[in-house]
This record gives structure tokens, C-alpha cells and sequence, in this order.
């Protein structure tokens, strides 16, 4: 399993996502000026975020004027792990070389180390696109903004 890490590609796909599912179910698509206005996520960079999204099916896009992109899926099943190994890989490629020196302390150091990013990516898996967006309204209710 590779590290995990919060790369601003995946923070910048989950906060895409977080706006896209504030508009669910109502089918009303977002652009990515919307989006990249609502949440500063450089533009160039979330037209490539949202291409991968679109490719693993967890976004879908319209064209045309009323055009945007909208969740393909309900946000209770995206998982945040579906969403880190769709831009980040599910790590397999970078599993540690066994070479020859492998000391029994090595191997001690790598079986706890495998076993903390299983762990991690076991959280990711539990939690959905659904329970960060109950996390943000919590927040928002628990820090209401005032305007003058």
C-alpha cells in the first residue's frame, strides 16, 4: 500500500465533491468556475480532477449551456477511499523490494508499517461522501457566520 498522504489533488476532488453534493439530488449542475470560485481550487487543475472523476464514474458531466457536472452516484456511496484510490492509486506499486538484507528488525518495522496504512485506508472505506458533508453542516451550525 503507498503512504497516505492528503496530496491538494484529493482535498481539491473532496471539496469539488462537498459542492457537488450540496446540489444532490436537484440535478442542477455546477460548473467548474462555480466551483472553483466557491471552494479557490485553481481551474486547470480541478478540469484534470474532474476528468479522472468522471473516467471512475463518480462524477458525471453535461454539455451545453445549462451544462456542469453533477454526482453520478448518491453521496452514501462514495466512499473517501473510492475517491483516494481513484486519484492517487491503490498503492500497489509502490510496495517495498524485498532484497536479500532483509533483517528480521526490517521485516518487524515493515509488518507494523503495512498494518497502519491498512488501517488507514480500513477509515477511509468507512466514511462516505455523505458523512462529510454531515461534518460540514455540524461545523456551519456550530460556527454560524454573521454579516454586517
Amino acid at each position: 500500500m503507498g503512504n497516505l498522504e492528503l496530496s491538494s489533488r484529493v482535498e481539491y476532488a473532496l471539496l469539488a465533491l462537498l459542492e457537488l453534493a450540496s446540489q444532490h439530488p436537484k440535478d442542477s449542475p455546477l460548473t467548474v468556475n462555480e466551483l472553483t470560485a466557491s471552494q479557490e481550487i485553481p481551474e486547470r487543475y480541478l478540469d484534470q480532477i474532474l476528468a479522472v472523476l468522471r473516467r471512475a464514474s463518480i462524477v458525471q458531466s453535461l454539455r451545453g449551456a445549462k451544462g456542469g457536472y453533477l454526482l453520478a452516484k448518491e453521496p452514501w456511496q462514495i466512499t473517501l477511499l473510492e475517491v483516494f484510490s481513484t486519484l492517487e492509486g491503490d498503492g500497489n506499486g509502490q510496495t517495498q523490494k524485498v532484497s536479500e538484507s532483509l533483517t528480521i528488525e526490517k521485516t518487524a518495522v515493515l509488518e507494523i508499517w503495512q498494518e497502519a496504512q491498512k488501517a488507514s485506508w480500513d477509515v477511509l472505506g468507512k466514511y462516505t461522501l455523505q458523512d462529510l458533508c454531515e461534518q460540514r453542516d455540524v461545523r456551519k451550525q456550530a460556527h454560524p457566520m454573521y454579516y454586517i
